[in-house]
């Protein structure tokens, strides 16, 4: 820990250099951004709602993994009671509202809807309710709902009957889901995002085996069963089928009337070459589109990148000439989930090898440091260096690479440690928030200069959450909350601050957005 924070302090103190003064001179304004941009924060379902037995919710894949194996947990915790926004959504809405924000993200439980995850199980009407009533009430507040319809929650039933993403049976299953939500929600929901992060869960559930359902070749990582070398393309493929049937449904059947979006939510780090030689150089480009384009070149373009069909070769599923006309165009904007970049080199590639994981087909090194150096500050969470220029660097990318979509930023954020020596005061007091938000804004505002159409900024996260792997040790929300009291809510700085800068209305007298002393001195208890 005090290593860590050595380096945060250095890192920090080296990017301060680079950004905090012109920022500080010319802070973002919320009139620098065009009047129809979208401020939102986001959530998911598991990671927020809690309530796993109640309801008539049924089990899902976070459910069992985090029971069945508590040891792959960093706290060995689970997502039973989390943020308990089942209970407490309007608490959650009022939050919103009050920080200034014009949206809302979050995901639907599948299996809180369809608890058997197909119709032969029957569709949950509390489910249902439950669902209404939060859509009801953010639409009342003018809060715009963006709704995921999967977040890595694989309903169990569907796990146990024929191995969730891994067969293209759920592709159906999913289209049936998905119907009942466009035909229960639709008529208030604008914007859909059918599938979040599918590279996350394709590398971390099915090459390391560290997220549900925790898949991987048998001595790669701890895992009982796997295959690191072809689960993780069979199961990107059916999400991407998944995601193309689905807008086929929407637009044939619903659209017209409901007037909606819909898209998918693609994560990218960005890569930087580590030297500026030709073979580094390309070794970036070749790791984003193992990653990026994985997913969004089949959107745009029918089929998978050239380099992914060069280097996967016969492990690479092909789309049917229906599946690539199905898949091509099947989105209205294009979600990007960025948090931080990375240097990428290349590693030669001399001789054929027999396929061993997803991660080194590329045949690419990924580090956070340069000489010695790192990308930027860390974070709490091991992966994550902040490196602001690298949004704009990603949206120009996309812009350019990708005809020019319409682009949503559907998460970004950064988090702290879960500090239990200190008090709440001082755990309300981010700054290192602010300033994370403060930098990435001019980078947005950069693309829109340069011509990429980006229509919005969704913070990650509203609520502090279950983080997947490391449980409750980190916290990403603009919102405190204690996991020991009932999941009570307190605002962070960051919350009076994006209340200020959004024109919002949380009561703060003492506070000054240009000020960063002021904070320290109000008592938010």
């Amino acid at each position: 820990m005090q290593m860590n924070s050595f380096w945060w302090i250095i890192s920090s103190l080296i990017c301060s250099l680079f950004l905090a003064g012109t920022i500080a001179e010319n802070p973002p304004e919320r009139s620098d951004f065009p009047s129809d941009f979208v401020f939102g924060v986001s959530t998911s379902s598991y990671q927020v709602e809690g309530a796993v037995k109640e309801g008539g919710r049924g089990p899902s894949i976070w459910d069992s993994f985090t029971h069945d194996h508590p040891e792959k947990i960093d706290d060995r915790s689970n997502g039973d009671f989390s943020a308990d926004s089942y209970h407490q959504y309007k608490e959650d809405v009022r939050m919103v509202t009050e920080v200034g924000l014009n949206a809302y993200r979050f995901s639907l439980s599948w299996s809180r809807i369809l608890p058997r995850g197909h119709l032969k199980g029957g569709v949950n009407k509390e489910g249902i309710k439950y669902y209404n009533d939060l859509i009801n009430d953010l639409v009342l507040h003018g809060i715009e709902p963006f709704v995921t319809l999967f977040h890595w929650d694989v309903p169990q039933a569907l796990e146990e009957e024929y191995g969730g993403f891994l067969s293209s049976k759920i592709v159906d299953d999913f289209r049936d889901y998905s119907d009942i939500c466009f035909k229960e929600f639709g008529d208030r929901v604008k914007y859909w995002i059918t599938i979040n992060e599918p590279l996350t869960v394709a590398a971390d559930g099915y090459d390391l085996g560290i997220k549900a359902p925790g898949r991987c070749s048998v001595g790669l990582g701890d895992c009982r069963e796997g295959n690191s070398a072809i689960e993780p393309y069979q199961v990107a493929h059916n999400f991407i089928l998944a995601h193309a049937n689905a807008v086929q449904l929407y637009r044939n059947n619903y659209k017209e009337v409901q007037n909606g979006e819909i898209g998918m939510s693609a994560s990218c780090r960005w890569l930087l070459p580590l030297t500026n030689s030709t073979e580094d150089q390309e070794a970036a480009i070749r790791e984003l589109d193992f990653t990026l384009g994985w997913f969004v070149e089949p959107l745009v373009r029918g089929d998978y990148p050239i380099t992914m069909r060069e280097y996967v070769g016969e492990r690479l599923p092909k789309f049917t000439q229906e599946q690539s006309d199905i898949v091509r165009g099947s989105y209205d904007f294009i979600g990007l989930n960025y948090y931080t970049a990375r240097y990428a080199s290349n590693i030669p590639h001399l001789l054929p090898t027999p396929p061993i994981r997803y991660s080194l087909d590329a045949y690419v090194s990924k580090s956070y440091e340069r000489n010695g150096l790192p990308i930027g500050p860390k974070a709490a969470s091991s992966w994550l260096y902040v490196y602001p220029q690298g949004l704009k660097e990603l949206l120009v990318y996309v812009n350019k690479r990708y005809d020019n979509p319409i682009i949503y930023i559907t998460e970004n954020g950064v988090d702290e440690y879960n500090n239990h020596t200190i008090s709440l005061k001082q755990c309300l007091n981010d700054t290192w928030r602010v300033d994370y938000h403060r930098w990435h804004m001019p980078s947005i505002l950069e693309a829109l200069r340069e011509g990429v159409r980006v229509k919005g900024y969704i913070i990650w996260s509203l609520l502090d959450n279950f983080e997947w792997e490391n449980g409750y040790t980190v916290r990403f929300g603009v919102y405190y909350v204690d996991f020991l009291d009932n999941a009570k809510r307190y605002p962070k700085y960051s919350a009076y601050w994006l209340s200020s800068f959004l024109g919002g209305k949380i009561p703060n007298p003492k506070y000054n957005r240009h000020d960063l002393k002021n904070f320290i001195t109000h008592d938010t208890m």
